[in-house]
């Protein structure tokens, strides 16, 4: 009986509720940053995501108005700042009501030539493979292989 009137006594409106507390891993997830809450954890645990340049662990409740730096592949680096908490996780076009976004602008790179295999003949469209034959005379100009 005592607990229910402590439940209810919780609920009465002038009292102070508790702010939800939401971990790091969890903020970040729901914010959509990571697919899953596993990867904000290991991303974390491995040192990606930082607040005021010091390394974070997962089970760190997070505040509003606080700042992330997320780093990402090819030194790509996401700057969050917490505008609201989010517990639960939504659409993108409502996850970004929730945070504020710092990061700079990326400037798309030319792709470059693939480093593994180039051909090194010239070959027209739609005629196939080349013959036995081709290939031998290919090989005599260096080209084939």
């Amino acid at each position: 009986m005592n607990k229910r009137i402590y439940l209810w006594k919780n609920s009465l409106p002038g009292l102070k509720t508790k702010t939800p507390e939401i971990r790091i891993d969890t903020y970040l997830w729901a914010i959509r940053i990571f697919k899953s809450r596993t990867m904000a954890s290991n991303a974390i645990k491995n040192g990606k995501v930082k607040c005021n340049d010091e390394k974070v662990k997962a089970s760190r409740v997070i505040k509003i108005g606080e700042t992330f730096v997320i780093s990402f592949q090819n030194n790509i680096k996401k700057i969050i700042e917490v505008k609201e908490l989010l517990e639960k996780r939504q659409s993108f076009e409502i996850a970004k009501q929730f945070y504020i976004d710092h990061s700079p602008v990326i400037e798309k790179t030319e792709k470059a030539d693939a480093a593994f295999f180039k051909m090194n003949i010239e070959h027209e469209k739609g005629t196939g493979r080349p013959t036995k034959r081709n290939r031998r005379e290919l090989g005599k100009e260096g080209g084939w292989f």
